[in-house]
């Protein structure tokens, strides 16, 4: 009877011990998920600061390249330009041969879908769009609007006031807004998907 008790007992240590090892199993799988999770996060955000700082490189470089436009008494005309996939040669997409007299909103048209057949050969890294208007409908004050994107998920218009002073463009303060895909992605589902796979 106290062999039967002692292997009673010994069984339910084995078994406690057993259970006891797969708590702590569950325990350190879940703190393998939580650092799994931080590290992902970290990847994220560490791709994110890189887009964000190629998407300024690129719109300081293309409004350089634009401002003479806005100089101009002529109507202003859309531009677009790209930042390569070296993240530092940014070249200006040239329509004119193909635009004809056509009208600053098709010009906008003919640069998204130039972009978008560039981007969606993975031959850039991200891409503006430059153009003028007002800052509100009825207002006489102008705004340039910079649409920019980028492979790793960042989509966004850019609106900012700007008058003209002695041959000089002033600028006022600038306004961000989130945009729809139309270059690299069709939909923030596949940016975002884009973006998983990136911090992998």
């Amino acid at each position: 009877m106290q062999k039967a008790h002692r292997s009673l007992i010994s069984a339910l240590g084995l078994s406690l011990l057993l259970a006891t090892g797969q708590v702590f199993a569950q325990d350190s799988s879940k703190e393998a998920d939580k650092v799994n999770e931080q590290q992902i996060k970290q990847e994220l955000s560490k791709w994110a600061i890189i887009g964000q700082r190629q998407i300024v490189y690129l719109t300081e470089k293309a409004v350089d390249q634009y401002e003479s436009t806005l100089l101009d008494d002529k109507p202003n005309m859309p531009g677009a330009w790209m930042l390569m996939k070296d993240g530092k040669t940014v070249k200006h997409i040239s329509i004119d041969d193909q635009a004809g007299d056509a009208p600053a909103q098709v010009r906008i048209l003919m640069y998204r879908a130039a972009l978008k057949s560039i981007a969606r050969r993975g031959e850039i890294t991200a891409a503006a769009i430059l153009y003028t208007g007002k800052v509100k409908e009825g207002s006489d004050e102008k705004a340039l609007v910079i649409e920019h994107e980028h492979r790793l998920g960042i989509s966004g218009n850019k609106v900012i006031p700007y008058e003209v002073k002695n041959g000089k463009v002033l600028y006022g303060e600038a306004v961000t807004s989130e945009k729809p895909f139309q270059m690299f992605y069709d939909s923030k589902k596949e940016a975002a998907a884009q973006r998983a796979k990136n911090a992998k």
